[in-house]
C-alpha cells in the first residue's frame, strides 16, 4: 500500500509549493522555525530525502543547493490518488464508494473538471 508524506515532509512540501520559486534549505528552515522547534540539519535531511523520492529537484548554488518541486501539489495529489485507486482491488467499486462520500462542493468540482477534461472515449 502506498504511504503518503510524513508530517514534516508535508510541511516542507507545502512551503515549497506555496513559494512557487526555488528555495534553499536555510530559507525553508527559517520559515519552519517560526512555528516549531527544529534543527537545520533535520530540514536538510528531509529535503534531501524528498529529492531522493523524486518530489524535489535541486541544483547547486555556491556551496549549497536550491530546491524546487518537480510537480505541482495538484499533480502530486492526482498521482497519489491514482496509485491508491490502482491498489484498491475492484476499481469500479472503489470509485462508487468514493463518489458516495463526496460533499456537494466536491461533486460540483468533479462535474466542472469533467466538462474541462472529459474521460477518454467520451465526446466533449
Amino acid at each position: 500500500m502506498i504511504r503518503g508524506l510524513g508530517e514534516l515532509e508535508s510541511a516542507i512540501m507545502d512551503r515549497m509549493w506555496a513559494r512557487r520559486r526555488p528555495a534553499s534549505v536555510r530559507e525553508v528552515f527559517q520559515d519552519l522555525k517560526q512555528e516549531r522547534t527544529i534543527a537545520y540539519t533535520t530540514v536538510m535531511t528531509v529535503m534531501d530525502k524528498l529529492h531522493t523520492k523524486g518530489l524535489l529537484k535541486r541544483r547547486p548554488v555556491g556551496r549549497a543547493y536550491v530546491y524546487e518541486p518537480v510537480a505541482s501539489k495538484e499533480a502530486y495529489t492526482a498521482d497519489l490518488m491514482r496509485t491508491v485507486l490502482a491498489g484498491g482491488g475492484n476499481q469500479a467499486a472503489t470509485l462508487v464508494h468514493f463518489l458516495e462520500r463526496l460533499t456537494p462542493e466536491e461533486a460540483a468540482a468533479l462535474e466542472a473538471a469533467l466538462q474541462v477534461f472529459p474521460p477518454k472515449g467520451r465526446p466533449a
